[in-house]
């Protein structure tokens, strides 16, 4: 199962037993005061240094969500991918739950972008599907519905089903529909990695879906949290993972190891060469 996605010059192909992708989650505010101020402000510039430096970090999509409260997210997240685009060759995500600044920025977007996300809910997949099948792009569905999120993968498994079903029957590709079996905080309980987990095994099982992963989420509340994102990050690849929404900046050299664990980068050259661009930095 090949999802490609694009940019004006550049393409990016997401699982087929390649290595695995990685979607840079910085440009997002939430919890960041330096980028909120910016977006807020106006200042493209600190946008286009956390763009550059995320691909510097080995991100190969970048997510551009651009939620500040009391901004109007129609009008500035079009204006977001522009700047982005300005500085940076690789694909992107776009990330928002407003209909309206979905439909604005991808009527400025150039190449096949990422949709972040439809999920199961009713009004999602009835709002969602026919913006993604105008626009041929691809999309991440989240596995919740109008009962929020479910605390087995049965449920889980059975919305990805669903999501799946549903973008087909309205035309959209099968292959560009990725997953995302929903990282939650193991500090609330410990049992939601184990979830996550199994959710991704049976997707990729069942499905051949790509599967993505907030990851950062699962560590939330924890001690020592690359430790136990990085542990978890090397399971869910060997399950199915194939495109983790990660700052590559910290995750990078952990993903590069588990591919060349994990047979995705059969001649090593990947991991080498990551490896070589860290002692330089």
């Amino acid at each position: 199962m090949e999802t490609r996605i694009t940019s004006a010059t550049q393409e990016v192909i997401i699982g087929g037993g390649r290595p695995t992708v990685l979607i840079g989650e910085r440009l997002n505010p939430t919890g960041k005061k330096k980028l909120t101020a910016a977006l807020q402000a106006g200042d493209w510039a600190v946008i286009h240094e956390e763009a550059k430096n995320q691909i510097k970090a080995g991100a190969d999509i970048l997510d551009v969500n651009v939620g500040v409260p009391g901004m109007d997210e129609a009008e500035l997240l079009p204006r977001a991918v522009q700047a982005v685009m300005e500085v940076v060759s690789a694909p992107l995500c776009i990330d928002t739950t407003n209909l309206a600044a979905l439909k604005a920025a991808l009527s400025v977007y150039k190449g096949k972008p990422l949709i972040n996300s439809v999920n199961g809910e009713t009004r999602s997949l009835e709002s969602v599907l026919p913006v993604v099948k105008e626009s041929g792009a691809a999309v991440i569905g989240l596995t919740m519905d109008d009962d929020g999120i479910p605390q087995t993968a049965d449920r889980r498994v059975a919305i990805a089903h669903n999501i799946v079903e549903r973008a087909v029957a309205m035309g959209i590709p099968k292959e560009d529909v990725i997953i995302d079996c929903l990282a939650l905080a193991l500090g609330s309980d410990p049992m939601a990695g184990a979830v996550t987990l199994e959710t991704i095994r049976r997707v990729k099982e069942e499905l051949d879906a790509n599967i993505t992963l907030g990851l950062s989420n699962i560590s939330f509340g924890m001690p020592e949290r690359e430790v136990l994102n990085n542990a978890t990050l090397a399971i869910a690849i060997a399950y199915g993972l194939t495109c983790p929404v990660v700052d590559a900046a910290k995750i990078g050299a952990y993903v590069l190891a588990a591919d060349l664990a994990l047979g995705l980068d059969a001649s090593g050259m990947r991991y080498i060469k990551g490896y070589r661009k860290r002692q330089k930095a």
